[in-house]
């Protein structure tokens, strides 16, 4: 018998709200990305943004407090004593500009910190030295790797990682799901090694981004591989089709806007640079350059959120594991009571019978209800 339009209809609706239902993650994607990018990129200004006037006479302490009075809470001005004392706060990232004023004045930035802000800052003290009348030189005491002129290569670095990381938490949780946990939280630790030295090649020998350092790189990157899929995967546990967008929000739109990658908290609003502290994004982006060009100046901090993360990946790991151990056995409950159902039914059946005659089978059929009941419970308990 060929089933009728109603059928057909019935069909056709309850696939559109099972599309309808699943266009909600892309929807929310677009519109997460949109006020994540948008929100941290569109307008950059700066803020508290510190650089140094070099002298210690009046014209040096006069020229500070006319760039901070003017700035208006964009400039953090300070003055310090020499150019040696200048360098060495460029050199460990203490400020992102020094000016030593005179006849032929001179701008110092350190274009590995951040090639957004050097360029902020030069464009200051471009207009600062033609209203002397002077050109201003432009010195670079903390220059990148050739091979990466902008200084934003560590920043394509970490999107590479990352995309390969939470892509593979959905390969994992998906094609994994019939796997033991420990053997995918495996697989997530095999997972971060391959991605960390694809990017490790990419950043030594396919395109030279770094000229050194590349094993602490590599270090870097694993660690923070490790944390996203660790991370990914012991969220899949709980959010299951809805892990995508989990892993998009913590490691794409929080994490790429707050690197400082592209722009540091002093040119993005205080949202984003209040994350910039303590995300891992950050954690690789400033390791790397500390590692790299600051000789290893606050590393140790770097390092720690990069641990803290891996160490959050761990915890969730082993969360999602007592979880799924209690969803087994209330599954296997759920079987034994099937089973005793199954055998209540068939001694009805068994009493019907001998009674050879007997006209009411109301035992028999309550049992069958009950067992079709617990087998319905069963299916929803494990999922199917």
């Amino acid at each position: 018998m060929s089933a009728g339009p109603g059928s057909a209809s019935g069909s056709t609706a309850g696939a559109l709200r099972h599309v309808l239902s699943h266009l909600v993650t892309p929807l929310l994607m677009c519109i997460g990305m949109g006020l994540a990018y948008l929100g941290a990129f569109h307008a950059p200004e700066p803020h508290d943004l510190r650089v140094d006037v070099v002298g210690s006479g009046a014209s040096a302490q006069v020229l500070a407090q006319t760039l901070q009075d003017k700035g208006d809470g964009a400039l953090s001005v300070r003055t310090v004593a020499d150019r040696d004392m200048a360098v060495n706060h460029l050199r460990t990232q203490q400020s992102f500009g020094a000016y030593v004023p005179g006849g032929s004045p001179e701008l110092m930035v350190a274009g590995a910190s951040s090639d957004t802000s050097a360029t902020v800052v030069q464009k200051i003290f471009t207009e600062v030295a033609a209203g002397q009348g002077a050109p201003l030189q432009v010195t670079d005491v903390a220059p990148t790797a050739d091979g990466d002129p902008t200084g934003q290569g560590i920043f394509f670095l970490l999107v590479a990682v990352s995309i390969g990381s939470y892509a593979s938490v959905a390969v994992i949780g998906g094609a994994g799901a019939a796997l033991a946990l420990r053997i995918r939280a495996v697989l997530a630790i095999g997972t971060s090694f391959v991605v960390s030295l694809i990017g490790a090649a990419f950043a030594g020998p396919v395109f030279g981004l770094v000229d050194q350092g590349l094993g602490g790189l590599w270090a870097m990157a694993w660690l923070y591989s490790a944390g996203i899929l660790l991370i990914g995967v012991g969220l899949h546990t709980f959010l299951k089709r809805w892990t995508t967008f989990g892993v998009m929000l913590l490691f794409v739109m929080l994490n790429f806007t707050s690197s400082g990658g592209i722009f540091r908290p002093e040119l993005q609003p205080g949202f984003f640079g209040s994350l910039h502290s303590f995300w891992n994004g950050a954690g690789f982006v400033e390791g790397v350059r500390s590692h790299v060009y600051f000789g290893g100046h606050a590393l140790g901090g770097h390092l720690l959120v990069l641990v803290l993360w891996f160490a959050a990946g761990l915890v969730l790991v082993g969360v999602a594991g007592a979880a799924e151990a209690r969803r087994r056995r209330e599954a296997a409950e759920k079987v034994r009571e099937v089973e005793k159902a199954r055998e209540a039914a068939e001694q009805g059946h068994g009493a019907v019978g001998s009674a050879r005659g007997a006209v009411e089978p109301v035992p028999g059929a309550a049992a069958v209800r009950a067992s079709a009941g617990a087998e319905e419970e069963m299916e929803e308990a494990v999922g199917v």
